[in-house]
């Protein structure tokens, strides 16, 4: 079946049907509106989206930022480097050639003043919600450490999988040119296209699924937030570390079992967090799987380099604890600089900071809407659970990326 064929066969089913297929550069499938052809369209059918940039922003002033003269600056500054990097080879990176190269020229100069850059180089604009409102939601997210094996053996059970061979990544920018960038997950059954299988139905397949195991771990819980988070090293039992990130995904929406525990009265909202999650699975062993499997949701892995550096995110390049948030492509162009006026974890002492825009995420839709990453490891992933705080955020952008 060519690439085309493929593409007519898959959007005659999502017009027929209204499959679950997802697409997205690296993210579960983002929600779209409903549509005459299907009034009670799924979230993950492909969206009439606005193309980046085109959403409501609103010019404001430095002194608007609070706390903007109080951050370290300069701390944000090896982050920039890095976004303009990843921006470089994408569509708008023209518009950020000459601040790039301008911050290129200034890297190691005696006397280089990182704020000072941005304030003589980029304007904030307000990023504004489609009911108007200035605040959003943010959460936090982290790099895990797992135990685990190359091989299954008593106490290593839980697979972490490769990308399947039968799992189709179809684009059909050649047909809706308005879905480019946009990728559809299926498979084939005969010669129809059809949604790859759920959460639980992977589950079920077990060795039938095509999909290599790269590594086996102790805990299905641990697994399960590894594809929450979308990367995470696994330590094996000689001492060395694998590294895991996301490689792709079954085209099927995020579902929050957390909410789903809230709805059903088993968690208090405000015990709703990844601890709150994970201490309900320790008392409900036996319901465990029949909660996991309410988020249809399914991530693949690959192996990467163990180095230093932080995790790959969506722009491509490694993300730097504290000075990274995972936002919504569609709302905030990725690599920009977001200054972000939030509080800490369970608390009200502000957070305001810097960041850039480098990594995307299945549950991060909306313009203000921001997930923060925190970093590798144990402290990383107390404060990353905790996180649920209300949030403003501005993008900064140079004159040849202003909103038109």
């Amino acid at each position: 079946m060519t690439r085309i064929q493929a593409a007519l066969a898959l959007s005659a089913l999502i017009l027929a049907g209204c499959s679950s297929l997802g697409f997205g550069p690296a993210e579960p499938a983002p929600a779209c509106p409903p549509c005459a052809a299907c009034p009670s369209c799924p979230a993950s059918v492909p969206p009439t989206t606005p193309p980046p940039f085109s959403r409501t922003l609103q010019p404001a002033e430095w002194s608007d930022l609070p706390g903007w003269s109080d951050d370290d600056v300069a701390a944000a500054w090896p982050a920039f480097l890095r976004s303009c990097r990843g921006m470089a080879g994408r569509a708008y990176g023209g518009d950020w050639k000459r601040v790039c190269e301008l911050a290129s020229a200034a890297q190691g100069k005696a006397g280089h003043d990182a704020r000072g850059f941005f304030e003589s180089h980029f304007r904030p604009y307000a990023i504004v919600a489609a009911d108007g409102s200035t605040s959003g939601m943010v959460t936090g997210y982290y790099e895990p450490l797992l135990q685990g094996s190359r091989k299954r053996s008593r106490g290593f059970e839980q697979a972490v999988l490769g990308v399947p061979d039968d799992l189709l990544t179809i684009d059909l920018s050649a047909i809706f040119p308005e879905l480019k960038d946009k990728r559809v997950r299926g498979r084939l059954e005969g010669k129809r296209v059809v949604p790859y299988w759920t959460r639980a139905e992977i589950g079920s397949r077990g060795e039938a699924l095509p999909a290599r195991p790269l590594l086996y771990v102790d805990d299905a819980v641990e697994l399960f937030f590894l594809q929450v988070q979308g990367s995470g090293r696994v330590r094996l039992a000689d001492g060395t570390t694998v590294r895991l990130n996301y490689a792709d995904q079954n085209g099927h929406a995020y579902q929050s079992i957390g909410r789903l525990l809230v709805a059903r009265g088993e968690l208090k909202l405000e015990d709703a967090s990844m601890q709150g999650i994970q201490a309900w699975a320790r008392a409900n062993p036996s319901r465990l799987d029949e909660l996991l499997n309410a988020n249809p949701s399914y991530v693949f892995f690959r192996e990467m380099p163990d180095n230093n550096d932080g995790p790959l995110g969506a722009l491509g390049v490694p993300l730097i604890a504290e000075r990274t948030i995972a936002v919504d492509p569609r709302s905030v162009p990725l690599g920009a600089p977001v200054f972000l006026a939030t509080t800490r974890p369970n608390s009200v002492q502000p957070m305001n900071r810097l960041v850039m825009a480098q990594d995307t995420g299945g549950a991060i839709k909306g313009a203000v809407r921001a997930d923060f990453f925190w970093g590798f490891g144990k402290s990383a992933g107390e404060q990353a659970g905790r996180m649920k705080q209300s949030g403003r955020m501005w993008v900064l952008l140079p004159a040849e990326a202003a909103p038109k």
